[in-house]
């Protein structure tokens, strides 16, 4: 069994919000939305499920929202070694897990959001005020 490093999720969390707001510059719109989806990760995902979030990362049509949801994602199937997370796949690939699958990796995601959560405040510590 692989050694745990407790430093993994925040090392995703971070260094995926840190990339995010490189790419959107000085995108100051971009990146209060950045920040506010990636606050809101936490609240609903323990609210509504992982299957409703990856809807809503389609219905989104703000690209900075879009964008946090992507990454996150992303960084749930490299952490979870769960394939086809990511793209239009992914609610297919939520639906057909077993039950106990589904939770755990509920579970995984809950605590990523949190990070998620915790490293907005960091990374984008200039950025005030709601959209």
């Amino acid at each position: 069994m692989p050694d745990f490093d407790p430093r993994t999720l925040n090392r995703q969390a971070f260094q995926s919000l840190q990339a995010l707001r490189h790419q959107a510059g000085q995108d100051n719109a971009r990146l209060k939305e950045q920040k506010n989806q990636a606050m809101e990760l936490y609240t609903y995902l323990s609210t509504w499920g992982l299957m409703r979030l990856k809807a809503e990362e389609v219905a989104l049509s703000q690209e900075g929202k879009k964008q946090v949801v992507q990454s996150f994602f992303a960084n749930l199937a490299t952490l979870s070694g769960r394939n086809n997370l990511t793209g239009p796949q992914g609610l297919n690939t939520l639906v057909g897990l077993s039950a106990n699958e589904y939770l755990g990796l509920t579970g995984l995601g809950i605590e990523l959001a949190n990070e998620f959560g915790f490293w907005a405040n960091a990374v984008y510590h200039d950025i005030t005020g709601a959209q």
